[in-house]
């Protein structure tokens, strides 16, 4: 509803009596210097649904984390996010196509100031190869130039879930092939450049124990970590197809990395299914710091349930990892989906976020590109353009404020109603209560936006889920239409 001529007149008379007070507050903010930085929002796993979910790698670079994993398709798509919370509506960009009829497990590595993608791909039942691709300039988006396959076995052999291991001053390669006993296992190359190998691998690690033998021997998906001078390679072993699916890990100690003495397998699993939690299959992972560089964190795929197997109901989950007193990495167990967990340490917002919702999965839009005082606030197609990116800024008392990038005006409790129902707006950027908003994390990802004047929250109108959709307040409830991604 719009408003009367009187309710305008009386707003801007309001505004103007408050402008002195307000321009003094902001200065004492500039005069303050910028607030530290909050930490990122509390989450709950799975971080990605399904169906583009197994099999992730997670990178974090310059203030994003980008994250890939296997699609199914001939594609690979890649997410980006300020937030582990924000990955869960981060949309999907297409940054390779790669010819083939299926890709998966694909890996994102940077070397000398380039992004480099190794997937594995099958071409119309051809031999399952790793293939590589490499951007352009420093960007993990792209654009990106297929650089083809990666000869790592001999006959144009298969070999897939490759990873780059640097060690020793040189670039080696590890990834799954088959042996000549028909054991899948891991295998190192020496690598003469990020997408041409010196030599075809040897083996370093075959499924001889029980425990990666289950639903079928399997050694797979090895992952580097390193800590301390010491060099672990982690791996998945057992079969996909069942829930005993889980890592195991082999330590470099000394010599040629190319010969299997020089790795040793240590006896149990790093990582396994935890029925109490209702997770299984927990595998095929990587690594990453968190912001600050402090923490070490596990990205890997599982199911929900032990009848799931290899397909895409697998889904990408994380957890902070610790280390032991002798210097190994300690996983810990894969935590329930019920779990909330605290983002990875430093953690910021970015400079300007999208806001989505999560019953209609739109995002908030400055509707019709509008930028005078007035302008509509309504829900639309995630598109990552200026008028879904929003700026928020700490206000007081735990509050912030959210300001519009294309239109320069704030989200605004109109005309100061206090009803359900209340409209809501973009306005001049004045300071008031009514522009305030407690940003308060449910877990999941997800927040409520609560306005400070009227103490009721922002709501997708009539669960509306149609582009346009419109954006008003209501009385607080927890409902989905009440629930945003900030990211």
């Amino acid at each position: 509803m719009s408003s009367a001529p009187l309710a305008g007149t009386a707003r801007r008379v309001l505004i103007l009596a408050v402008a002195a007070l307000v321009a003094l507050a902001m200065s004492v903010v500039v005069t303050a210097g910028r607030a530290a930085a909050a930490p990122g929002p509390s989450f709950t796993n799975p971080v990605v649904p399904t169906p583009n979910s197994a099999d992730p790698t997670l990178v974090f670079h310059n203030g994003f984390y980008y994250y890939v994993a296997t699609t199914w398709t001939a594609d690979v798509v890649m997410r980006r996010s300020a937030t582990i919370a924000g990955l869960r509506s981060a949309p999907e960009q297409v940054v390779v196509r790669t010819g083939g009829t299926t890709m998966w497990a694909p890996h994102l590595e940077m070397v000398d100031n380039r992004w480099y993608l190794y997937y594995s791909v099958e071409q119309t039942g051809g031999p399952r190869r790793t293939h590589v691709a490499q951007s352009a300039g420093s960007d993990p988006m792209g654009p990106y130039t297929i650089r083809g396959i990666v000869n790592l076995m001999p006959n144009n052999g298969w070999a897939i879930d490759a990873s780059l291991l640097r060690l020793n001053g040189n670039l080696y390669m590890t990834f799954s092939a088959f042996a000549s006993d028909g054991l899948q296992s891991l295998f190192i190359a020496p690598m003469t450049n990020p997408w041409t190998a010196g030599a075809f691998g040897t083996r370093i690690s075959a499924p001889t124990l029980a425990w990666e033998r289950q639903d079928g021997a399997v050694n797979e998906g090895s992952f580097a970590l390193q800590r301390g001078g010491r060099t672990f390679l982690t791996y998945s072993a057992s079969h996909c197809n069942g829930p005993n699916y889980k890592l195991g890990m082999l330590e470099y100690r000394g010599g040629d990395p190319l010969a299997a003495s020089s790795w040793t397998k240590f006896p149990n699993p790093i990582f396994q299914r935890n029925d109490a939690n209702g997770v299984y299959g927990p595998g095929h992972h990587s690594f990453f710091t968190s912001p600050d560089g402090t923490e070490t964190w596990i990205a890997y795929h599982a199911n929900s349930s032990a009848s799931q197997g290899c397909g895409t109901t697998r889904t990408t989950r994380v957890q902070k990892i610790s280390w032991n007193a002798d210097g190994t990495p300690n996983l810990g167990v894969p935590v329930s989906t019920s779990t909330v967990l605290q983002g990875p340490s430093g953690e910021v917002m970015p400079a300007y976020a999208r806001i989505s919702n999560r019953h209609s999965g739109l995002c908030l839009d400055d509707y019709n590109w509008v930028t005078t005082p007035g302008a509509e606030v309504r829900q639309w197609t995630c598109n990552g353009l200026a008028p879904q990116d929003w700026q928020i800024t700490p206000a007081a008392d735990g509050y912030s404020t959210i300001t519009n990038r294309h239109s320069g005006l704030c989200l605004d409790n109109y005309n100061f109603g206090t009803a359900p129902g209340s409209e809501v707006r973009q306005w001049t950027c004045n300071g008031l209560a009514v522009q305030q908003w407690r940003i308060t994390s449910v877990g999941g990802g997800y927040s409520t936006l609560t306005n400070r004047h009227s103490g009721l929250c922002l709501d997708n109108y009539n669960f509306g889920t149609a582009p346009g959709a419109e954006v008003r307040q209501w009385t607080c409830n927890g409902n989905n239409a009440q629930q945003w991604t900030i990211s």
